[in-house]
C-alpha cells in the first residue's frame, strides 16, 4: 500500500528592497564611496555659501547707496575736531564786523547745546571744509577758548557731506541759511554778492550779475536794494565797523551820494580812520550827515534789530600819541570822554597815585 504525498501551499512573500541609510541611494551597485560623498558635499556647500554672500553684498551694495544718498544730503552726522575744520573753500558768509549776536548764541550753545549741526565735505589728510554753520563754529571755537574744556567744546556735531557739489550751490546753501534769519542787513547781502565775484573759483566775476544767481529767491525790489548797497560796501567797507546796522534808508540816500559827489567816500573814510572807540550811534549819525539827513532823521531798523544802546559818546575830535618808555601813548579827546591807552596795567597802579595824577591833569587843562 503506497502512501499518498501531502501538498502544502505555501506563500513565500516576494523580496523588497533593501533600505539604505539616508542619503545614500538605493542600488548597490550605484552607491558612492566615501570620496564621492565628500565630493558632493563640499560642492552642495560651496554652492550655498556663494548664495549667501551674494545676498549679503546686495544688502551692502543697498546700504552703501542708502549711506552715500545720506551723505550727500549732509544726514551723516559726527563729531568733528575744531582743529581739522579749514574755512578756505567759501568766501565767508558774513562780512568782517561785530557780530553782536554771537554772544547770544555762545550763551544758547553753553545752555541747551547745539540744535543745528554745522555742515562740512571731507577735504584731504583728514581735514574737512566747512560749508554751512560759520557762526556756529565761531561759537564753539570761541566756549574751547573761554573755558579750556576740549571734552565739551573741542568737537562740534557736523554733518558730512559728500564732495563733488558745485561751488554755486554751496554758496547758494550759504545765503538760504542766512535768508532765513530776519535781521540779515542789506549790506551784508551786498557782501555776500562781492564775496562771490571775488571768488576766484566762481565764474562770475560781476557783482551784480552775482546777486540774480545768489538771490533768486529774494522779490525783484530786494534784489534792486542789494545791488545799490553794493557801491557802498565796496567804498567804505574797510572803515565801517557796524555796516551790518545801517538801515535801507540810509544806505540806498548815502551810495546815491557816493555817485553824485567825488571824493565823499576819502572824507567818509578820513573822519573815521583811527576813530576805534566810535559807537553805533556815532558811525550812524556820521553817516547821515554825509548823506544829507541830518540828526533829526527817523531811524529805520532792518527787522528784529533794535538799536543796541551805546555809551553816549561824541565824534571823536583829536587824536594824538606821546612816547613813553611803554611804547607809544594813543590819546582821544571827545565830547564827554578822554581816553589813554598803553601798553601797561593801570589796574596795578595805587589808587590814591592814580586819583592824583588824573587830577593833575584835569586841573591843567582847565
Amino acid at each position: 500500500m503506497s502512501r499518498k504525498r501531502r501538498m502544502f501551499d505555501i506563500e513565500v512573500p516576494a523580496e523588497e528592497p533593501e533600505t539604505f541609510p539616508a542619503g545614500k541611494e538605493g542600488d548597490k551597485a550605484q552607491r558612492r564611496g566615501p570620496m564621492a560623498t565628500a565630493i558632493a558635499e563640499t560642492a552642495e556647500s560651496t554652492r550655498d555659501r556663494a548664495q549667501l554672500e551674494a545676498r549679503i553684498r546686495a544688502e551692502n551694495d543697498a546700504l552703501a547707496q542708502e549711506h552715500v544718498r545720506l551723505k550727500r544730503a549732509g544726514l551723516i552726522v559726527d563729531l568733528i575736531p575744531l582743529d581739522a575744520i579749514d574755512t578756505h573753500k567759501l568766501i565767508r558768509d558774513r562780512a568782517p564786523a561785530a557780530d553782536f549776536e554771537l554772544a547770544e548764541l555762545v550763551a544758547s550753545i553753553r545752555d541747551i547745546g547745539l540744535s543745528n549741526p554745522i555742515r562740512v565735505e571731507p577735504g584731504r589728510d583728514g581735514r574737512y571744509e566747512l560749508i554751512q554753520g560759520w557762526r556756529r563754529l565761531s561759537a564753539y571755537r570761541q566756549l574751547l577758548k573761554e573755558t579750556g574744556d576740549a571734552d565739551s567744546w573741542g568737537r562740534i556735531p557736523a554733518g558730512i557731506a559728500a564732495r563733488g557739489d558745485a561751488l554755486e550751490q554751496l554758496y547758494r546753501r550759504m545765503v538760504d541759511e542766512n535768508m532765513v534769519r530776519k535781521d540779515i542787513s542789506f549790506a551784508e547781502m551786498a557782501q555776500l554778492a562781492l564775496h562771490y565775484a571775488m571768488d576766484p573759483h566762481t565764474a562770475e566775476q560781476d557783482p551784480d550779475r552775482a546777486v540774480a544767481i545768489l538771490f533768486k529767491s529774494a522779490g525783484y525790489q530786494k534784489r534792486s536794494y542789494i545791488r545799490n548797497f553794493i557801491p557802498l560796501v565796496q567804498a567804505l567797507g574797510e572803515v565801517l565797523m557796524y555796516p551790518q546796522e545801517i538801515p535801507r534808508a540810509l544806505g540806498l540816500s548815502l551810495a546815491q551820494r557816493l555817485t553824485e559827489v567825488e571824493g565823499l567816500a576819502a572824507a567818509i573814510a578820513a573822519e573815521l580812520n583811527d576813530w576805534d572807540t566810535r559807537s553805533v550811534k556815532d558811525e550812524l549819525d556820521l553817516l547821515r550827515r554825509f548823506a544829507g539827513q541830518g540828526d533829526d532823521e527817523p531811524e529805520e531798523r532792518p527787522a528784529g534789530k533794535p538799536l543796541r544802546p551805546a555809551p553816549p559818546t561824541g565824534r571823536a575830535k583829536t587824536t594824538f600819541q606821546i612816547p613813553r618808555p611803554q611804547g607809544n601813548a594813543k590819546c582821544t579827546a571827545a565830547n564827554g570822554r578822554l581816553e589813554v591807552r598803553l601798553s601797561r596795567d593801570f589796574s596795578a597802579v595805587d589808587r590814591r597815585k592814580l586819583e592824583a595824577a588824573v587830577a593833575a591833569m584835569l586841573d591843567q587843562i582847565g
